[in-house]
């Protein structure tokens, strides 16, 4: 047992309580992330730009000839509709696209295994990557082409090629910056290949793939928008060539609005798809 001094204690007795100012209270407390999440959040900024497109037709400071009306799209596309070509060329449009994405993601996948876990495959595969990096898929179409036609093969290769790169990219990446120190555990502890695979290089390198997996779904949208315009006789890139003959702007806007529309609900699978497999994580967006 201590005991305390009684002038020391009727000292601090005696003693007001330090005021501490509240500027300085509210700063020690000041949260410096971005804070909670907001609900639907990402839907905001379509939303607003919805509102400023539907004031600016009302208004006409929009010109209707240029850019039509939000009402005059909407009603454009219950006509689309109604005739059965608008689900039409959305499915073959969607088929396209996922089929270029799958290809790619997969190709992308493995090649970047080849190079990020094996000396000879960094050797022989990264350079010819790099080389394929810096040329634009664009500039294959003409071979691509010569090679497979105008038909269904030619564009799914086309979109594979172009979601092939950022998936290698970022893969590769992330499997290339895992700590050494966690291969050395793993050596240490007698993992074998698959066991060193499953647990040290899969979640080292799972955050990277997935930022790959966004772009590459972004690029497969990109690339099929061109290839649909190259001889194409369906898809929504055919319809908007299609109109662009015969100066329908609004079938135009609504081809934009799907390709956009369904951009952005892939992203936000691929965003939900990231949340719950990487749980483990604690990072700035929640």
């Amino acid at each position: 047992m201590s005991w305390a001094h009684p002038a020391g204690a009727q000292a601090r007795a005696a003693s007001p309580p330090v005021a501490v100012p509240r500027a300085q209270v509210r700063r020690r407390h000041r949260r410096l992330g971005p804070g909670k999440r907001i609900p639907y959040g990402r839907l905001l900024g379509p939303v607003l730009l919805f509102g400023l497109w539907s004031l600016g037709s009302a208004t006409h400071v929009i010109d209707p000839s240029l850019v039509s009306a939000p009402w005059s799209v909407i009603a454009t596309a219950g006509q689309l509709v109604s005739r059965g070509e608008l689900q039409s060329d959305f499915l073959i449009s969607a088929r396209r696209a996922l089929l270029g994405l799958a290809f790619g993601v997969a190709a992308g996948t493995l090649l970047a295994l080849a190079a990020g876990l094996n000396r000879v495959g960094d050797a022989v595969v990264d350079g010819s990557m790099q080389v394929k990096r810096a040329i634009p898929a664009l500039a294959l179409i003409p071979l691509m082409i010569l090679w497979l036609g105008i038909g269904e093969e030619m564009k799914i290769v086309t979109i594979a090629l172009f979601v092939l790169v950022p998936v290698y990219i970022n893969t590769y990446a992330a499997l290339t910056s895992i700590d050494s120190r966690y291969v050395e555990l793993a050596e240490v502890v007698g993992l074998n290949r698959w066991q060193f695979i499953r647990k040290v290089v899969i979640p080292g390198a799972l955050p990277g793939w997935i930022v790959g997996l966004r772009l590459g779904v972004t690029s497969s949208w990109l690339a099929l928008i061109v290839v649909e315009q190259i001889n194409a006789e369906s898809g929504i890139g055919y319809m908007m060539f299609q109109a662009q003959q015969y100066g329908e702007i609004s079938v135009i806007l609504v081809g934009l609005a799907v390709y956009g529309m369904f951009g952005f609900v892939t992203d936000s699978a691929v965003r939900l798809f990231e949340r719950r497999a990487l749980t483990w994580r604690r990072t700035l967006a929640g």
